[in-house]
């Protein structure tokens, strides 16, 4: 008999199956994403713009007719919301007397743009405004013999320069800058006149800068 191997057993590896591939996404699932980042980024733009046209807005100041109260550099924001709102209801935006306002002047800058500059409201609408002997006295209903509003508002500025003696129209503010000594300020002592308050853009509200000055108005 002749001699018997010892049988191997047989194995058969399993075939190897293939990586399945993930299936492809749609296009527009792909694009989804894309849409939604840039919708995100379109909303963000969006309200930026909003809130600079028509709630704050940050300006610098550029010149020394605001001192003491402002000084050059200074950054400000300036709040929108009070004309906005009157704008929205067809009313006219009178400022607080006292409050310091922006404006757009009658004069173009040099980017062909209206002047904006930034002053103090001393006369409103219908206000007899008289400027003599270094001071201002304001003439109204309320008070026939007149008061001087810096008192009034608890101001302690040097001399008023100039001789005015103004009735404010409808409609218009009269305004002066901080600074009163002679030339110091454009305002409504000089050839700017009273201004229409259509022209105001807006009120000042803080200054956030520099960082050891910062102020509520």
């Amino acid at each position: 008999m002749p001699p018997v191997q010892p049988q191997q057993p047989q194995f058969t590896p399993p075939p190897q199956s293939q990586p399945q591939q993930p299936p492809k996404k749609p296009l527009w699932e792909s694009l989804r994403g894309f849409v939604s980042f840039a919708g995100f980024i379109v909303s963000i733009i969006l309200l930026a713009l909003f809130i600079n046209l028509f709630v704050f807005q940050s300006y610098y100041v550029d010149g020394t007719s605001m001192s003491p109260t402002l000084h050059p550099n200074d950054r400000l924001i300036i709040n929108k919301m009070p004309k906005t709102w009157a704008n929205l209801f067809h009313k006219d935006f009178i400022p607080t007397r006292g409050n310091i306002v922006v404006f757009n002047s009658p004069y173009i800058d040099e980017t062909g743009k209206p002047e904006q500059l930034i002053k103090r409201v001393i006369g409103l609408p219908g206000e007899r405004v008289v400027i003599k002997n270094g001071s201002v006295t304001i003439y109204n209903k309320e008070h026939p013999q007149g008061f001087n509003p810096d008192k009034e508002l608890g101001l302690t500025l040097p001399v008023t320069d100039g001789n005015v003696d103004v009735t404010v129209p409808d409609g218009e503010l009269f305004v002066c800058g901080d600074n009163r000594e002679r030339g110091m300020s454009l305002d409504s002592r000089s050839d700017l006149g009273t201004i229409s308050n259509k022209k105001v853009i807006g009120e000042l509200s803080f200054r956030i800068y520099p960082i050891n000055t910062i102020h509520h108005f």
